[in-house]
């Protein structure tokens, strides 16, 4: 008796001090750390220099960034983007959203731009370390030549669409006219399993459909990456007369020090509960949407912005930069028709005194 006693008390010292540490590295890495999303599988990496090293096999990191975003596995050139700079480096500039920045000392001025003085600009700035290039024209091209979009949208845990799309970013039709990426052709129609239910189908949406569009600057030297989407919908309304929905999910980015700038992204479901539109623009404060030029400039800052540190409730924070910009939007608008409102009131008024003027000139004159 004394034996067996002692023989359960050696076995629950050793499961009471048995710890992961004491699993094979293969256990570990094939069984849990595969089975972990990209935050949890960061801060697990953070507990100890065993499970640090185990988390940051890139193999692990590549197959989390091609099952959180299924688009990236599909296409040859976004795969060789994340291999040869790292898919660690690819899943945290994707995960999470640019934090509101001033745009810096480095970044394209949108004011030169605007007056066509480029050229200038990068003559001026051709000291800076971040300038290694002798001809300023080049310094521009290697900027961005284009844009890479790899979009993902789920319903639930369901695949509805994973597409890529290039976008050239250097011809004068792309400066001038206004931004906006088209996901899909003009007859294209993309067949969901989304019941057409009246009542519950917008809120429907706004729980269970999720979207991603992931804007990649495949620079050689630097390539950059940010996802432009709230996730979850900010908005989902149906019209009046199609009966058509339209679902918006949104961004923030700056332009300047104080101008924000609204980065929609419009997703259209048809009455038979098809997809046919899903686009990506960029909207100012005065509710214009801006041309290619102004938001190249936009997202070339937001790509070399600061991320967010903290991961939870984003989806929460988007929603809220989304209303606030919405709010301010309103006030500028209040505002701009008090003004004009002002404007018109003087200049009835001095009419009024100029038309009297003129009477009595002409009558007592």
């Amino acid at each position: 008796m004394a034996t067996s006693s002692g023989s359960n008390t050696l076995t629950t010292t050793t499961a009471a001090t048995a710890t992961i540490s004491t699993l094979p590295p293969d256990i570990i890495e094939t069984h849990i750390l595969t089975r972990l999303d990209g935050p949890t599988l960061a801060s697990a990496g953070c507990t100890s220099s065993q499970l640090h090293t185990l988390a940051s096999q890139e193999s692990l990191w590549s197959r989390l960034c091609h099952s959180t975003w299924p688009s990236t596995a599909v296409n040859h050139r976004v795969r060789h983007l994340i291999s040869t700079h790292g898919p660690r480096w690819f899943f945290s500039s994707s995960f999470t959203n640019p934090e509101y920045c001033m745009a810096s000392s480095n970044t394209l001025s949108l004011e030169l731009i605007a007056n066509h003085r480029i050229v200038d600009w990068l003559r001026h700035h051709l000291t800076h370390k971040s300038l290694k290039v002798r001809n300023p024209l080049e310094a521009l091209s290697k900027k961005s030549r284009e844009l890479i979009s790899a979009v993902d949208i789920h319903y639930g845990d369901d695949l509805v669409l994973s597409k890529v799309v290039e976008t050239e970013t250097i011809s004068d039709w792309f400066m001038c006219s206004p931004f906006r990426v088209d996901l899909l052709d003009t007859k294209e129609k993309i067949r969901t399993r989304l019941k057409h239910e009246e009542d519950d189908t917008c809120r429907n949406l706004i729980d269970n459909l999720t979207l991603s569009w992931i804007i990649i600057d495949p620079v050689e030297t630097h390539t950059l990456a940010m996802n432009l989407s709230s996730n979850k919908p900010v908005s989902v309304q149906r019209h009046w007369l199609t009966r058509e929905i339209h679902v918006r999910f949104a961004s923030i980015l700056m332009r300047g020090s104080s101008e924000m700038v609204l980065c929609e992204i419009n997703l259209v479901i048809c009455t038979r509960m098809h997809v046919r539109e899903v686009s990506l623009r960029m909207e100012d404060m005065e509710g214009m949407h801006l041309n290619g030029r102004d938001s190249l400039v936009i997202l070339v800052n937001g790509l070399e912005c600061k991320r967010r540190v903290k991961w939870e409730n984003k989806e929460v924070e988007c929603v809220k930069r989304y209303e606030q910009f919405l709010e301010m939007k309103r006030l500028r608008k209040e505002r701009k028709l008090r003004h004009e409102g002002t404007l018109d009131s003087l200049c009835v008024t001095f009419g009024a005194l100029a038309f009297a003027f003129l009477f009595g000139f002409f009558l007592f004159g």
